[in-house]
């Protein structure tokens, strides 16, 4: 199974175990390159994008498809990342508004989060208004 695929995983079990109430559709598009991996609502009628990333150190990839999504949608668009260690146990996870994707993409994890942890960041999204 692939890293994102069991990031995903957690992140489903998460808002089920915590009864988070965040509605998650995963997007599979392979025709619209750059179309984050989540669409999500939460209980205030919002809608909004999660790209979903893993990583093993701190620099955190995009394609120039995902870079331009975040450019042209900065706004209720958002990346959560997850750090892996070399043996693939996670270190952390941290949540970047999309409109940072550019200073992520050449500063990776060294930016500022707008939250850490999957708890803090699930909080943030479910109460975001």
């Amino acid at each position: 199974m692939k890293p994102e695929t069991k990031f995903w995983n957690e992140i489903k079990a998460f808002n089920i175990k915590n009864n988070c109430k965040l509605s998650f559709t995963r997007l599979e598009n392979s025709a619209a390159h750059g179309t984050p991996d989540l669409l999500v609502y939460n209980s205030f009628s919002n809608f909004f994008t999660v790209e979903l990333k893993v990583t093993r150190g701190n620099k955190i990839r995009f394609s120039p498809h995902q870079i331009a999504f975040h450019i042209k949608h900065p706004n209720n668009t958002f990346i959560l990342v997850s750090r892996l260690s070399d043996r693939g146990s996670k270190l952390s996870v941290h949540l970047y508004k999309g409109e940072s994707i550019s200073q992520l993409a050449a500063c990776g994890l060294e930016l500022d989060a707008c939250c850490l942890g999957l708890d803090a960041s699930i909080n943030y999204l479910k109460n975001l208004n």
